[in-house]
């Protein structure tokens, strides 16, 4: 998936709530970034960078990975796969954004 189907996807599982009550951003370097934020009601999902309360540097293989199952969040962050900035406790809630 390229990176607006990827947003596409996290729209779809973030829905109205995610459940998040803080922006996540996922930056996938040159190809893009996707931000959730989950303090807007109803949360929205979207492609313009700003601030986030937490930041996932990822790759866009490995984000694919991520939303289709084949990497399991705990996982890709203890393996290297992705790193996290800011709030580690919104990262936490990871599972329940992808």
């Amino acid at each position: 998936m390229n990176i607006q189907e990827c947003t596409d996807a996290i729209r779809a599982k973030v829905g109205d709530s995610s459940g998040l009550g803080a922006v996540l951003k996922f930056d996938c370097g040159s190809d893009g970034r996707i931000v959730v934020d989950g303090v807007s009601t109803p949360n929205t999902v979207d492609n313009h960078d700003r601030d986030a309360d937490c930041t996932v540097e990822i790759t866009l293989d490995n984000l694919n990975n991520l939303l289709s199952g084949k990497l399991d969040p705990v996982t890709g962050f203890m393996g290297g796969k992705f790193k996290v900035s800011g709030d580690m406790g919104i990262a936490m809630k990871l599972q329940r954004v992808i």
